[in-house]
């Protein structure tokens, strides 16, 4: 799968969609902006950006916002091939608990490439959330 190494070509339309959803961004409050992209499968991009809130628990993660995004255009559960988290911190940021439990939702595992301009990491979903709390849980038949 081309998505298994960090420095493949096959990431680069994903973390131009990042940077850019980057930009777009609504963060007054922290300052802290941050892009995702995600692949569908047949190759279709989605990217989304955090937006804050003054009710900081009502702010959403980018993650989150391309999820909602690809889910509105029509993505189903099993679509999704890779994810790019993106931000200009120092350290790279991974999504957190909430955006790695609904991520999980529509894919069992899934690379995702995280970057800050300086360095990239590659990760997989069954790394960053093992154990997961799923529909099988739940005894749903397609999970």
């Amino acid at each position: 799968m081309p998505f298994n190494n960090a420095d493949s070509p096959e990431w680069t339309p994903l973390l131009a969609a990042a940077w850019a959803a980057r930009e777009q961004a609504h963060a007054p409050y922290s300052g802290f902006r941050v892009g995702a992209a995600l692949r569908r499968k047949g190759g279709k991009t989605v990217g989304g950006c955090n937006v804050e809130n003054a009710s900081y628990p009502m702010c959403t993660c980018a993650e989150r916002t391309a999820i909602c995004a690809a889910v509105a255009d029509g993505m189903k559960e099993g679509e999704l091939e890779a994810l790019v988290v993106v931000t200009g911190a120092d350290s790279l940021t991974p999504p957190c608990g909430a955006c790695r439990q609904v991520i999980v939702e529509f894919a069992d595992d899934l690379p995702i490439l995280l970057d800050n301009g300086r360095q990239k990491a590659l990760h997989h979903l069954k790394d960053l959330l093992p154990l997961a709390f799923t529909g099988r849980n739940l005894g749903a038949a397609s999970k």
